[in-house]
């Protein structure tokens, strides 16, 4: 008896610890893309040269004073910025899941969606 308990146990306990580590694994991601938000941030709100406030379209990585596109850092494959929208791609999954913060212009200011993969995944 005491052996099918643990049995049992173990098959429940396994699966949710393999999702609570893919979670803290994944919060490296979402933390990868804080400075792009905060860089897109200022570059809309600031009006850097060649930048408008009029057209999100202009914010790209690597403009605008936005940082150039980040390679691979442990569970982060890639984070880059493209008209505004920040993507982050994880190595974690197959496929890997993406993290998505998309801006939307709300009386002057950003107001931020997240989106990507990692929300059917419960990772985000």
């Amino acid at each position: 008896i005491v052996i099918a308990i643990i049995g049992i146990l173990a098959a429940v306990a396994l699966p949710a610890y393999q999702t609570y580590t893919d979670k803290a694994k994944f919060s490296e991601v979402i933390a990868a893309t804080a400075p792009f938000k905060t860089a897109v941030d200022v570059a809309y709100q600031s009006q850097r040269t060649g930048c408008t406030t009029a057209a999100l379209a202009d914010l790209d990585a690597g403009a605008c004073g936005i940082p150039p596109a980040a390679g691979a850092t442990g569970v982060v494959t890639s984070v880059g910025v493209t008209n505004g929208v920040i993507e982050a791609l994880s190595t974690l999954g197959s496929p890997p899941k993406t993290y998505t913060l998309t801006p939307t212009e709300v009386a002057g200011k950003l107001t931020w969606a997240q989106g990507g993969t990692c929300l059917a995944a419960g990772l985000c």
